[in-house]
């Protein structure tokens, strides 16, 4: 009897494991931040057998045509060139088969206007494309304040890592 439990117990340990181990290999696990409604994992798991996807650094776009364009005039507000950084890793994500949703990594650097990161612009543009109904999907984030950027004009640049579905 001791064995004939014994060797139950070890077949449904290597079948939680099992399932476990499958259902790693078939997607991504995001972990939620506990207590929080902040819209960024707390830990993000990648099954081995999956593709990664490092993107460069991106930029803000200039929206004012007229202004110079080592000014903020030329990119506009934190939400504004957050928004544009955001809308331009979208259309290079598309161009590689991958959406946002399939990010799970993210490293924002801010700079400082007058002594102070526009945190809640960042966040603003931000909420547009993480934590909605439509994109639930949430990376791991880090935003970090730099002193600048190479160009003047820019307050924001965003480091992503997707995985292909």
């Amino acid at each position: 009897m001791k064995t004939l439990l014994s060797g139950i117990a070890t077949t449904v340990l290597l079948s939680t494991t099992l399932a476990t181990a499958q259902a790693a290999e078939e997607g991504v696990v995001r972990h939620k931040l506990p207590d929080s409604d902040f819209p960024i994992s707390l830990a993000v798991e990648i099954p081995a057998n999956k593709t990664q996807v490092h993107l460069s650094g991106q930029v803000p776009t200039v929206i004012n045509k007229k202004a110079d364009d080592a000014t903020l005039e030329a990119y506009g507000s934190m939400e504004e060139q957050a928004t544009s950084v955001l809308q331009a890793i979208e259309k290079n994500l598309a161009s590689l088969d991958l959406t946002m949703a399939d990010i799970y990594r993210m490293q924002v650097f801010l700079v400082a206007e007058e002594g102070k990161v526009d945190f809640d612009g960042f966040m603003k543009g931000y909420s547009k494309y993480f934590g909605t109904k439509e994109q639930a999907n949430l990376p791991v984030r880090s935003a970090v304040e730099v002193a600048a950027l190479a160009n003047p004009g820019w307050l924001i640049e965003i480091e992503v890592s997707a995985v292909r579905p």
